[in-house]
């Protein structure tokens, strides 16, 4: 597969890859209760460690991009595949700062990750998971193309609390038969 792009652009938003200089505004969106809530893998409270842990783990091939406003240069959130070669596959992931949510960055942002991954990468497949309870999420999925593929019951813990994941997924023939 193609190495990944290290940027991508639409009407509104630039994504790149993170950068040291970003390290503030990570621990500082991050770090709201609110975020942490709606993603496995962010904890909280989130600290500057983490994000240097972060930057860190991205020094490996690029799958994970900064969701940055082309008007303002404001990082607002964050977008990645997490890309299985060998099955042509992809894990799609994103998380967006409070003070901008209920603006369309995610959908915006999602719309373009899963048009790389398969117009540039060649995936077949592209899936994502949110928790139950989280109807923002489940939107913008669907305002991409995404499709509920089902319910993974008590499949996470988090917080000492058993989260059910709703499974949605989309294939590259999905995103061919919305783009001709």
């Amino acid at each position: 597969m193609p190495a990944p792009l290290i940027k991508l652009a639409t009407e509104r938003l630039i994504l790149r890859l993170h950068r040291k200089s970003d390290i503030p505004t990570l621990v500082r969106l991050l770090g709201a209760k609110e975020v942490a809530a709606t993603t496995l893998r962010i904890p909280h409270p989130y600290t500057e460690a983490d994000a240097r842990a972060f930057l860190k783990a991205q020094e490996s091939p690029a799958s994970k991009f900064a969701i940055v406003e082309k008007a303002s240069g404001e990082l607002v959130g964050g977008i990645g595949l997490s890309v299985e070669e060998r099955h042509m596959h992809a894990e799609l992931g994103y998380w967006i700062g409070v003070p901008y949510w209920g603006k369309g960055y995610a959908s915006e942002a999602a719309r373009e990750m899963v048009r790389h991954g398969f117009e540039d990468i060649k995936l077949n497949r592209i899936f994502a998971g949110v928790f139950t309870g989280n109807p923002a999420s489940e939107q913008v999925l669907k305002k991409v193309g995404f499709k509920h593929e089902g319910t993974l019951r008590q499949h996470f813990l988090k917080n000492g609390k058993f989260l059910d994941d709703e499974c949605y997924g989309m294939l590259a023939s999905d995103w061919r038969s919305l783009h001709l």
